[in-house]
């Protein structure tokens, strides 16, 4: 690392309003690289960010969401006058503007994603030279890294203009491919694949995600850095002292994530009602917490109705999205959490969030989640998207104390010494020192 204060621009993409895990590990990665003397500026791209924590990012929007759509849509946008597109770009007109915009599915943004990945062959050329522009005169940064490869494009130009090690850090980008129709996806792959030589090296939060995107995207494996994913454990519980907080068995199961079919509310929900008409699951009730978009709308509805015409009305409740301190509360009153995920996730982000306050996981045995209890030793895998192995694992958990106690407690231990933010911010840092020193040369 270079003897003066290393200097990092931190592209993250906002989500139009919505709790994104990727913003909230972002935001608490940047602020915690803070506090280790890291010059870092969290930079907005789309939308402003949504968090839980403090907010750290600029009050600043590139490829602002409301000019990039134009750019897209409407022919000779781009030579529209600065100062017109600049209104456009003010971060209160954006959140305004933009608050339905995560309730557009990435199957109508096929053509803005592969002209965005093209760069400064793109539409949004002009937003290209903007920020490339913008980093080398005013921020001059050491290494810039960007959180997701949708808003990579403008690597090759950025690189002429800083030449500095470039990182994207991948955390989901194959959902939103995946849903992408063709022409659209394999014309993304095609623009990926030529932004690869540009990038110096990929950050992934677990093996398993470092291995499938090297194999999905065709990166050479060379170019992965496995960080561990990290949580800003502050207003939790000391983790020696969740056990004794938890209170006795009271046969609570909580969700916390966004409510979408790919998060798996369906396969708990379905397991619930298996699980509420075993004898000794009697009174057991279900705790839902999460971020609801319209787009998902219809499908939680139809979620919440299963349950009440299983006359279970009583015994589950939905409380919407909650704040930070909210979220401590709302787990330290439940049992045990399961997100039944149906995709390969690729963070885990709750599953740190449980542990930190003593409560053990039931998760599916696919993506990050193996690493995640083998390292912890906080919960228990199961079959993915099934629903019985899901309700004998939860009663087994709900029945035995001890054992709850014991894993909530591994967990809790692992995640507020191993799995913390400041861990993950030094880990990140190490990695990142050796592409400072190398451009010092």
């Amino acid at each position: 690392m270079p003897e003066r204060t290393p200097k990092i621009a931190y592209l993250t993409a906002g989500a139009a309003g919505m709790y994104c895990g990727s913003c909230m590990h972002d935001n608490t990665l940047a602020s915690a690289l803070t506090r280790l003397g890291v010059d870092v500026q969290l930079i907005p791209t789309y939308t402003p960010i949504r968090t839980d924590e403090e907010d750290v990012s600029i009050d600043q929007v590139f490829f602002g969401g409301i000019n990039v759509f134009f750019e897209q849509q409407i022919p000779g946008y781009r030579f529209l006058p600065g100062f017109m597109r600049s209104l456009l770009d003010r971060p209160n007109l954006i959140r305004w503007a933009t608050k339905g915009a995560a309730s557009t599915s990435a199957k109508s943004l096929g053509a803005l994603t592969v002209s965005m990945l093209r760069g400064d062959q793109g539409y949004q050329a002009t937003e290209v030279t903007k920020i490339c522009d913008w980093l080398s005169k005013t921020v001059h940064p050491d290494l810039v890294n960007f959180s997701n490869v949708m808003i990579a494009g403008c690597v090759p130009h950025l690189k002429r203009e800083l030449n500095v090690p470039v990182f994207v850090t991948l955390q989901g980008d194959d959902i939103f491919l995946d849903s992408l129709p063709e022409p659209y996806k394999s014309r993304a792959f095609d623009e990926i694949r030529k932004l690869v030589e540009h990038i110096d090296a990929f950050l992934t939060h677990s093996q398993y995600y470092a291995r499938f995107m090297s194999e999905y995207l065709d990166i050479p494996p060379e170019k992965f850095r496995v960080v561990p994913l990290g949580i800003d454990t502050r207003g939790f519980p000391p983790a020696g002292l969740v056990d004794e907080s938890r209170q006795e068995a009271t046969k609570s199961i909580g969700y916390l994530a966004r409510l979408a079919p790919e998060k798996g509310l369906h396969v708990l929900v379905d397991a619930f009602i298996e699980l509420s008409k075993r004898e000794s699951m009697q009174g057991v009730r279900l705790e839902i917490a999460g971020w609801l978009g319209d787009n998902n709308r219809s499908y939680a509805e139809a979620e919440f109705a299963k349950l009440r015409e299983a006359g279970l009305q009583d015994h589950f409740r939905y409380i919407g999205s909650i704040s930070r301190d909210e979220k401590v509360t709302f787990l330290r009153g439940i049992d045990v959490l399961s997100v039944p995920t149906t995709y390969h996730e690729p963070k885990g982000l709750f599953v740190l969030e449980a542990l930190a306050a003593g409560v053990p996981v039931v998760v599916p045995a696919h993506g990050a989640f193996p690493e995640l209890i083998e390292a912890t030793g906080g919960g228990r895998l199961v079959v993915p998207s099934d629903s019985m192995a899901l309700v004998d694992e939860l009663e087994t958990m709900l029945l035995d104390r001890p054992m709850r106690l014991r894993l909530g407690h591994a967990g809790a231990v692992a995640v507020h010494e191993r799995y913390n933010a400041d861990v993950m911010a030094q880990k990140t840092l190490d990695v990142l020192s050796e592409f400072f020193a190398r451009n010092e040369k």
